[in-house]
């Protein structure tokens, strides 16, 4: 295996300025300089976007800034001793010590292992202690290279190796369960805890080792699994079965996490099990005994499982359900509505009256009198149809899967199918899928005789949950939902003239403000909700998709004209790429190919973006623009007419966009306090 770090990627008492982002730039500018990466500047995008997610900064003035990178092409460490020391995000002080762990995006186990073994070491004190006084750059490799040494794994860990070998105890844990997970359960509690982050790498590991140690300290009898980089090893039932409480330090989804159905749960970010282990503890050991705490949803036959998080609000729990809901409906929306859009392209506009007929009545074999044409025109509509009859089940179901796991599909897409039969619509869904989700989420916390508890998820759950949710939607809720939903139908449908454009101007803003975030989808979602409600008598929901559509292709297009035409100068190389890239993205409808451009200069591209996407939607609605398709962008131009005045508005917005952004990097100086972009990292000559 090759040298991960040699003293060539040491630098000892070294000034690189006072903000992260310019430590993290000279770090990656080395690694290139070493041959060790093809680019320095798309290194740094990636630690830098890994940055975003999470601070890298833990207790103890270290900072673990860390990737997967395609263009690095040996496992790299670098180490920077730095004088002064920079804000890395920990909560006790800035960060002296700064490891960057470069990994190519294939990199092999071997490497993997012995970089997750260097997070590990940098929970030791002693260790720490030594590489602050190292007094030359072979001292810390030799330090480095006998931190990471392959580890011996033999006792089975609990919590109570100490301090010092907290990282061994941990590492153990996952991979070599107790044998006798009971023995101990009398006389300390057993809790039992998953760590993970997006890369694996650093934070999983030592979120484990601190946790550990705090265990340790408590008394506690803690078995880890580390779901990392370097491999997991899932815990033995038996210690699960054991366990009070579990604990998730996570970044990502815990996987298979019905194995830790009915325990009660602590959930918090990974950084959090590096910066306050005991106080997980604590929280975990008050839940094991609180018959009121949120456990871990699920059972049975089910895979998979959900529990909210500690600290998830009400209102927070609605919109990432809501969010799910829509994200699962939209490819029956998408699907479904350019088939029906090639439907009327083939068949004609009366393939609405006809096309079951002719699917009933004829074959490839025995055509319709409008021919081949005609047979597959009524084919693609009658199929695109289908797909759209799944649109407010399986929004309903999926908002309820978000809230209550697997258990909750069922009633969910019942009460979803009965909001559609009491003619409630999109609203009936939403409604529908609240309901189904919080009873089944309700019943599958209920305590059971452990002989019931294979028939819950499978069974009592689902017929429960469905008969209250669409039990309240066919006695109650249904008939005044589907007359708030006619009037909302008549409303849309009765806009013209001024009205018409301000409601462009708003869902244009909103498809532009944060760039497929929540205000991006809520707009989305409202247009997608009246798409199958078109008609050609009732064009009003297609001039509505249309808008949307056309206004959420606006910031990609402006920010590729603005980094590869208007001002090349203002941007960095990798905007310039991303810009290139971002014509294609945006004349598919996808308004995320802005985001690199809005994360490193929100102040300037996100109203810009608003702007100009308003402009777009106005312009949509005043022409009376309509689009059949809920996707696709210009690609699908047989959906949308008139398609030259869809150009035309995409057009006028990119242009203001384009130009708002030019003239705020030129005249308006960017706050300090913004994050640091690419371009203002130094780049090696």
């Amino acid at each position: 295996m090759s040298q991960l770090i040699t003293p060539d990627l040491v630098l000892l008492d070294a000034d690189l300025g006072t903000d992260r982002a310019g430590v993290i730039g000279a770090l990656t500018n080395l690694v290139a300089e070493q041959g060790r990466a093809t680019a320095a500047e798309s290194l740094f995008d990636d630690a830098w976007a890994r940055e975003q997610l999470t601070d890298t900064g833990v207790p103890g003035g270290i900072a673990i800034p860390h990737c997967r990178s395609e263009a690095v092409t040996e496992a790299t460490l670098v180490m920077a001793r730095l004088a002064p020391a920079v804000d890395f995000g920990a909560a006790d002080a800035p960060a002296d010590l700064i490891f960057l762990i470069a990994a190519p995006a294939g990199a092999d186990q071997e490497h993997l292992t012995v970089l997750s073994a260097l997070a590990r070491s940098l929970v030791n004190p002693e260790f720490v202690d030594s590489l602050r006084a190292a007094a030359t750059r072979e001292e810390i490799v030799a330090l480095v290279k006998q931190a990471t040494a392959p580890e011996e794994k033999a006792a089975p860990a609990a919590a109570g190796a100490g301090a010092a070998a907290a990282g061994a105890a941990a590492a153990t844990a996952s991979e070599a369960p107790s044998q006798d997970a009971n023995a101990d359960s009398a006389a300390r509690p057993v809790l039992i805890a998953v760590t993970a982050c997006p890369t694996g790498i650093a934070h999983t590991y030592m979120a484990a080792d601190s946790l550990a140690a705090a265990a340790e300290r408590a008394g506690v009898e803690l078995h880890v699994e580390t779901q990392g980089s370097s491999g997991s090893t899932p815990l033995d039932p038996a210690v699960i079965a054991a366990a009070s409480a579990v604990i998730f330090a996570v970044d990502v989804d815990v996987r298979d996490k019905a194995r830790f159905a009915g325990k009660a749960v602590v959930q918090s970010p990974v950084k959090r099990g590096i910066d306050a282990p005991d106080a997980m503890i604590a929280e975990a050991l008050a839940a094991a005994s609180d018959p009121n705490a949120t456990r871990v949803a699920g059972g049975g036959a089910a895979s998979e499982a959900t529990s909210s998080t500690s600290d998830e609000h009400f209102g927070q729990t609605v919109k990432r359900a809501l969010l799910t809901g829509v994200s699962y409906m939209i490819p029956f929306v998408a699907g479904g509505g350019l088939l029906i859009a090639l439907g009327f392209l083939l068949g004609g506009y009366l393939i609405t009256e006809t096309a079951g007929s002719i699917i009933l009545e004829n074959s490839l074999w025995n055509l319709p009198e409008g021919g081949i044409a005609a047979y597959l025109g009524a084919a693609a509509f009658q199929i695109g149809a289908a797909s759209m009859g799944f649109l407010v089940p399986a929004l309903a179901g999926y908002i309820a899967y978000a809230i209550a796991d697997r258990p909750g599909i069922a009633p969910g897409f019942t009460a979803g199918a009965v909001a559609g039969l009491m003619g409630a619509g999109f609203l009936g869904g939403i409604v529908g899928g609240l309901l189904a989700g919080v009873a089944a989420h309700w019943l599958a916390q209920r305590k059971t005789a452990a002989w019931f508890r294979g028939l819950m998820p499978v069974v009592v759950i689902p017929l429960l949950a469905s008969i209250f949710a669409s039990g309240l939607m066919v006695l109650i809720l249904g008939g005044p939902i589907a007359s708030l939903t006619v009037a909302l139908n008549d409303f849309l449908n009765g806009l013209n003239g001024a009205s018409a454009i301000v409601l462009g101007l708003i869902l244009g803003a909103m498809m532009g403000f944060d760039l497929g975030g929540p205000v991006n989808k809520v707009a989305y979602s409202f247009a997608v909700a009246g798409l199958g409600a078109g008609a050609i008598d009732n064009q009003g929901p297609w001039m509505i998709m249309a808008a949307v559509m056309a206004s959420g292709m606006v910031a990609p297009l402006a920010m590729a004209l603005a980094s590869t035409v208007l001002a090349r100068r203002l941007f960095s190389p990798v905007e310039k790429e991303n810009g290139k890239a971002a014509w294609l993205l945006g004349a598919s409808f996808i308004s995320e190919g802005a985001i690199p451009f809005a994360a490193a200069d929100p102040l300037r591209v996100i109203p810009a973006s608003a702007i100009g996407s308003a402009v777009t939607g106005a312009i949509i609605m005043a022409f009376g623009v309509t689009s059949q398709a809920p996707h696709g962008g210009v690609f699908v131009f047989f959906a949308i007419n008139p398609f030259p005045m869809f150009l035309v508005a995409i057009v006028a917005g990119t242009i203001v966009t384009a130009l708002i952004v030019v003239a705020l990097k030129r005249f308006v100086r960017k706050s300090d306090t913004v994050a640091p972009a690419a371009a203002q990292v130094p780049v090696a000559a």
